[in-house]
């Protein structure tokens, strides 16, 4: 796969095994922004999804972990596609705030118990609304802007007025988080343990013509080394079936500098490209299509990306 390098950011770090290790970088700007909206970057600028790394080094086990990952298949269903079914709401201030059952896709005590608010125009991942119908993930996502506060929810489901819920994380948008972000060994409503929204990208900011943060990317399973994780990843499952030669949760790419941008079909996907050369794209939780962005239903540009 040689048009990837793996790398580390000033934040990232390389480990095994369940016990990443720390990189010596320090953050920098801890400001929180002027003012909230749902516009990306989320988070202040020294999160670590939120810094470049066209400068960090190329990690030592870059070529071997590639070469090992293209012999198990490489991306999912052998290509770089693009998923488009995650949702963001952003509310305002005037949602009503939801208590739900916790299911058995509620881990304690990593996940939260909390009212979420759930505007008019919520809608669960891959589904037409709140109803999760199918056996997907049904991520709920709700930016509460009056407080700045990300409510991420796994396996959500909300029906004739019944809401159930499984691992929600609520994250304060107004801090950045510490390298450990909801605790060492802690999921959240990704595999990873890290923040969803923060990580997709919408047709606004490719119309904008800049991505400015690293892009959410997914593997199948059998490409993930089990029960391993590296910064900024706080969690690995089971469920990864990869031996040692597999990637770990948290694995972070970047687009080689010279890759030939010109030769992209559309100026959304020389964008898009720009992004991933500049920040790269964090693993972040087993599946098949490998980028995901943002539903541009709500969007003002939509079909941009």
């Amino acid at each position: 796969m040689p048009r990837w390098m793996l790398c580390l950011s000033l934040v990232a770090c390389k480990g095994g095994d369940d016990t990443p290790s720390t990189d010596s970088g320090a953050a920098t700007d801890s400001d929180p922004p002027a003012a909230l909206s749902c516009a990306r970057p989320l988070f202040p600028a020294d999160a670590p999804w939120n810094q470049p790394i066209v400068d960090a080094p190329l990690d030592a086990e870059s070529v071997t972990l590639l070469d090992a990952l293209a012999r198990r298949g490489g991306f999912g269903n052998g290509r770089v596609q693009m998923d488009l079914s995650m949702e963001l709401s952003c509310d305002p201030g005037d949602a009503p705030m939801l208590e739900f059952t916790p299911t058995d896709d509620f881990y304690t005590p990593d996940c939260d118990q909390a009212p979420v608010p759930v505007p008019e125009d919520a809608q669960l991942e891959g589904e037409d609304g709140l109803a999760c119908t199918g056996d997907g993930d049904c991520h709920l996502i709700v930016l509460h802007q009056p407080t700045a506060t990300l409510y991420e929810q796994w396996r959500a489901n909300i029906v004739d007025g019944v809401y159930e819920g499984g691992c929600l994380a609520i994250w304060d948008l107004a801090e950045t988080p510490p390298e450990t972000l909801r605790g060492e060994h802690c999921t959240s409503a990704d595999a990873a343990g890290l923040p969803i929204a923060p990580l997709l990208f919408d047709a606004d900011e490719v119309a904008a013509g800049e991505i400015k943060h690293a892009i959410r990317f997914i593997l199948p399973n059998d490409r993930l080394r089990n029960r391993t994780y590296v910064r900024p990843a706080t969690h690995a499952t089971g469920a990864a079936s990869a031996g040692d030669d597999g990637v770990p949760y948290g694995l972070r790419l970047r687009l080689r500098a010279d890759y030939p941008l010109e030769s992209l079909p559309s100026d959304g996907a020389r964008v898009v490209a720009k992004a991933l050369q500049t920040y790269g794209m964090i693993l972040a939780d087993g599946g098949t299509i490998t980028l995901t962005a943002q539903s541009d239903r709500l969007s003002v540009n939509r079909d941009s990306s």
